[in-house]
């Protein structure tokens, strides 16, 4: 999970700051944004954790 979470941080800090506001994924009806995602991981939850998976499941983040 270590190297899953390192690569959503490469990614989230190449995107464009506008872009990070912009929703990545919906998960249970629930839009989440790129800044959403990283609070959550940042936090260590257990919904960071289900973005991370659902984010590489959908090939978003490979």
């Amino acid at each position: 999970m270590d190297e899953k979470k390192t690569k959503f941080y490469q990614s989230y800090a190449n995107l464009p700051l506008e872009l990070r506001s912009e929703i990545c994924i919906v998960i249970d009806g629930e839009p989440i944004t790129w800044n959403i995602a990283k609070f959550e991981l940042d936090n260590g939850t257990t919904k960071g954790l289900e973005i991370l998976q659902k984010l590489f499941d959908l090939n978003i983040l490979k």
